[in-house]
């Protein structure tokens, strides 16, 4: 018996091969663990965990890219998907998923962010300065049908080869405004009309069925829109308490109301709520703004993610982001189960259990329970049909039932539990329980299977 777990003897009433069998009530030891989990977590920008120095041994699950569309289909329906290949192959050997966003404006030195060809084909646009000043840049005018039929393809053509992809964690609706936030502020260029707005949602929607997302919280009716439709949200100023104005600041006089007005705030409870840090949290220190209530503030809008840019953590603000990311999205705690101690081939092997969701977000992605019974002469694995997608916050009571092979061998086997990837059946997700093997799973106790 593992000596990891307090086992506690419960002989009950479930009748095996005619008689009383004895129940065995294990109850796990928490872990205050930092965990990786998929669908959350403490972000990469533009690199992976295998590469980034500034994580300093932080647990990160997922590494954040923007692309310009010129930087993803140079050459009309040439997409380069070996890129992103790439990138995926890449944030499978660092332990992570990969999320992005596109992008058709900037404000950097550059005229055009997207394709040249697209404008050469007719297209029209609009020139700009940012601010009045610097580089003059040209946007396409999105309302125009080149620009859809062009901009639309590309999309649908993503979706076709990455959606369900087992690395693919996240998708940040862009497209529209500078940098895909939604807005093109310091400039006088409109952004494209509600419908055209919508219709690039829609495309999102419609190309990434299977995969999360999140939309920019700067335009009011497109948030609106996307989260009616089960996209959660994005907000890229996390911990703005004054640096743009003395009199206004995105965590006071922006975030509350844009949610209260979208009528947002359950879009948690079916799609992520990403934050990427204002400057990064280097600016906080130095501006002397209160760290513990800026997570605080991510915490209460039931965040899933944070990025820091990669950027470097300030000296003295490791304890709270330790804090932060024992919240951040779901925490999966096994808080007891009860299974027998005997039971026969060929019938159902149920498993009582009492789970807590400590986190404040639920998971998005179905992650299924699973057993695995390890013998001398052999390991089967029994999946469940109970998926973990949607666990909100709290408590819950669930029955597990798995049938046994009527053809497995007696004997003594190693019963662990896991919370898997169906299609591979290995195990995905870390539960915030001590014990767990190198491979993933958690043993329970041994059950003796008889003929």
């Amino acid at each position: 018996m593992n000596t990891r777990f307090s086992i506690l003897l419960s002989f009950s009433s479930l009748l095996l091969f005619g008689a009383p069998s004895a129940l065995i009530e294990v109850k796990p030891k928490e872990t205050d663990k930092l965990l990786a989990n998929p669908g959350m977590g403490w972000q990469t920008f533009h690199r992976f965990a295998d590469e980034d120095e500034n994580l300093a041994g932080l647990p990160s699950s997922c590494a954040y890219f923007r692309f310009y569309w010129k930087e993803l289909e140079p050459e009309e329906g040439k997409i380069d998907f070996r890129k992103l290949d790439e990138l995926l192959a890449h944030a499978r050997r660092a332990g992570q998923k990969f999320a992005f966003r596109i992008m058709c404006a900037g404000t950097g030195r550059d005229y055009l962010y997207v394709p040249r060809w697209l404008k050469e084909k007719g297209c029209p646009g609009f020139e700009y300065l940012y601010r009045g000043r610097g580089a003059k840049h040209w946007i396409p005018d999105m309302n125009h049908p080149i620009f859809k039929k062009a901009h639309f393809s590309l999309i649908r053509e993503l979706g076709k080869r990455y959606d369900g992809h087992p690395e693919l964690d996240l998708v940040d609706i862009g497209s529209v405004g500078h940098w895909g936030e939604w807005h093109m502020s310091g400039t006088k260029i409109p952004l494209p009309s509600q419908e055209t707005r919508r219709e690039i949602i829609d495309t999102y929607i419609k190309a990434f069925p299977r995969t999360p997302k999140v939309m920019l919280i700067g335009d009011l009716e497109g948030l609106k829109y996307a989260t009616r439709k089960g996209c959660g949200w994005r907000a890229d100023c996390l911990g703005d308490m004054g640096g743009f104005s003395r009199t206004w600041c995105h965590m006071r006089d922006f975030y509350p109301q844009q949610i209260r007005k979208a009528q947002a705030a359950d879009a948690w409870k079916v799609g992520p709520v990403a934050f990427e840090t204002c400057w990064d949290m280097r600016k906080w220190k130095s501006e002397g703004w209160d760290i513990h209530a800026i997570f605080d503030f991510a915490l209460r809008y039931h965040a899933s993610y944070v990025n820091n840019k990669s950027a470097p953590i300030p000296e003295g603000t490791r304890p709270e982001i330790e804090r932060l990311l024992r919240r951040l999205g779901y925490r999966l705690v096994l808080e007891k189960t009860r299974l027998p101690k005997r039971i026969a081939a060929g019938s159902t092997l149920r498993l009582s259990t009492v789970w807590e969701n400590k986190g404040v977000a639920p998971p998005y992605r179905d992650y299924f329970l699973a057993v695995r019974l390890k013998g001398n002469s052999r390991t089967k694995i029994l999946l469940s049909a109970e998926s973990i997608k949607g666990w909100l916050p709290g408590k819950r009571s669930l029955t597990l039932e798995f049938k046994i092979d009527s053809d497995l061998p007696a004997g003594s086997y190693e019963a662990a539990i896991g919370i898997v990837q169906s299609s591979t059946l290995k195990p995905a997700v870390r539960i915030a329980i001590k014990g767990k093997t190198p491979d993933g799973w958690y043993p329970l106790s041994r059950i003796f299977v008889e003929k």
